[in-house]
């Protein structure tokens, strides 16, 4: 079945200090306990001024290890979401989460794992080494790059695995402090005779095009973003004709709130800009095509992503369609929010 982002309120039962800029929620569902699997996320619903926003974590949790429902959450500068949540979240106050989602998984297999990491994006990949520990016989391996010794996201978490599982578990911590910004020949020289391995990656958008560049090819590529999609994706997006267009015609409906408003189509507008000029206020968080807080149903019509890190297929069969990177095909279309 698919899962429209449907929110339920949970209470914050505790807040670990993880690094200078670093917290860690811990969260007790209202309704009932989210099933998720490691390397995932969930979507955070807070009101600021007024105004609903959203943004997308992933949990530093693993549901095989751990009996607590866990978030990290870097503080960002100019981040109007984490440094709310940090400067004014306390044990005891509840916030909105929606349903897990993501698709930054462990598949079935028995090769090794590698793990690059960029300061906050250490927190799925240690989701995935607890899971992947706990239920596998894999060799692990992690490259996490932090900005200096303060801002080192579970130090003591990632050493206590790596003695619980000696021989299996191998964490290698760079500082851009002590030896400047991660480079392609580093990436190379840590990947080694893993060749084939599977490669997981988090961080920012330029140290994960670095990683994804200079990993060798043979494994098999994992990447994680919440940020802008990567310049060679939107390179892939369609380009207008160069001959002038003809007038666009037909309408977009959007279905929002019991709301139904209709604009005419625009060539190349995805339907979540369509809602927009339609005066109205969709979800959405990543705008990238990973966090799945803008999807809905297409009840009439159809459309095309131009990215989708986020959607199943079977969700993909039922219409559903995520809408900052769903731009109609047809002549007219309808989608709902509901």
């Amino acid at each position: 079945m698919a899962r429209p982002p449907a929110f339920q309120r949970a209470t914050v039962t505790r807040i670990v200090k993880e690094s200078v800029d670093a917290r860690t929620f811990v969260l007790a569902p209202h309704v009932a306990p989210i099933p998720y699997r490691a390397g995932q996320f969930c979507t955070f619903k807070v009101i600021i001024d007024g105004r609903a926003l959203y943004r997308s974590y992933s949990m530093s949790s693993a549901p095989e290890t751990d009996a607590e429902f866990t978030t990290t959450v870097k503080r960002v500068a100019g981040g109007a979401v984490s440094n709310w949540m940090h400067d004014h979240l306390t044990e005891g106050d509840e916030i909105e989460v929606a349903q897990a989602a993501g698709r930054f998984c462990l598949r079935d297999t028995e090769v090794p794992l590698l793990g690059f990491s960029g300061g906050s994006g250490i927190t799925p990949l240690l989701s995935l080494t607890k899971s992947a520990l706990a239920t596998t016989e894999r060799r692990i391996r992690l490259l996490c790059a932090d900005r200096d010794a303060e801002s080192m996201i579970f130090e003591v978490a990632l050493a206590e695995l790596a003695a619980r599982y000696p021989g299996r578990l191998d964490v290698v911590r760079h500082l851009d402090s002590a030896g400047g910004f991660l480079d392609a020949a580093a990436v190379r020289g840590f990947v080694g005779a893993d060749v084939l391995a599977d490669h997981y990656i988090c961080g920012p958008e330029p140290f994960m095009e670095m990683v994804e560049f200079a990993v060798p090819d043979g494994g098999t590529v994992f990447s994680e973003r919440f940020g802008t999609p990567a310049p060679r994706a939107a390179a892939a997006a369609p380009t207008p004709p160069a001959a002038q267009p003809a007038p666009p015609t037909g309408t977009v409906t959007i279905i929002l709130n019991r709301k139904r408003k209709s604009v005419p189509r625009k060539d190349g507008e995805t339907l979540l800009e369509s809602a927009r000029r339609a005066g109205m206020a969709p979800p959405f968080s990543c705008e990238a095509g990973n966090c799945a807080t803008c999807m809905a149903k297409v009840t009439s019509g159809h459309a095309t992503l131009r990215q989708n890190e986020a959607l199943t297929d079977s969700e993909l069969a039922e219409g559903y369609v995520l809408t900052c990177q769903a731009v109609p095909d047809t002549e007219s279309i309808t989608v709902d929010y509901e």
